[in-house]
């Protein structure tokens, strides 16, 4: 019998907990809550990266690059990545903006410095090539100053950018959930392949 009233007052010491809490949320704000929205991808962000060499230029590369991309075609670049991580064909427009973002990316970096000289790549470039020893000795007997003149990094990566065929690149993804490190690995082979066969005319 005494069970009865005990489970009666259950349900209002409920209700008088959950007001409770409503109220402190309240009173805290709770009630003006928005979600959070997409960062702009028209603002500058800081894009750093834990690799380096190549791989770290390439990943600040593609990460500015999809920021640019996304900006161009007015939506986040959360939704802009998951759009080119879906199976089918990419639109004119956004191969289009997504080349363009990569090529504002190399003049940001080279305006805020951050773009390394091309002789600080010439190592790795070299151990991943399939060149003879002896042409590998030539290149890395070549002084930085030359390579240097010869090769502005803004340059090599222009270049890799405009010859970069990313209608083929973006279809041929092998995992559709995975678009940025296969666009980082991809951009980076290109990067390494182009230094590699302007190392080889400068001799």
């Amino acid at each position: 019998m005494t069970g009865g009233p005990r489970v009666m007052l259950l349900p209002a010491f409920a209700l008088v907990l959950v007001t409770g809490v409503l109220g402190v949320q309240l009173a805290n704000g709770g009630g003006s809550f928005e979600p959070l929205q997409p960062a702009d991808p028209c603002v500058a962000r800081d894009v750093t990266s834990r690799a380096g060499g190549i791989d770290g230029l390439t990943e600040r590369l593609v990460l500015l690059g999809l920021d640019g991309a996304a900006c161009r075609l007015h939506v986040s670049r959360e939704a802009l990545t998951l759009e080119l991580a879906q199976p089918g064909p990419r639109s004119d427009a956004e191969i289009d903006a997504l080349r363009a973002g990569l090529l504002d990316a190399v003049a940001r970096m080279k305006s805020d410095g951050t773009l390394p000289p091309a002789s600080d790549l010439v190592d790795e470039a070299l151990d991943s090539s399939d060149l003879n020893g002896f042409l590998k000795a030539a290149i890395r007997a070549l002084p930085d100053s030359v390579v240097d003149a010869a090769l502005p990094t803004d340059d090599v990566l222009t270049r890799t950018i405009q010859d970069l065929d990313l209608r083929i690149l973006l279809a041929n993804l092998d995992d559709q959930q995975d678009l940025n490190p296969q666009l980082n690995d991809a951009v980076t082979q290109a990067v390494k392949d182009s230094l590699i066969a302007r190392l080889h005319d400068l001799l």
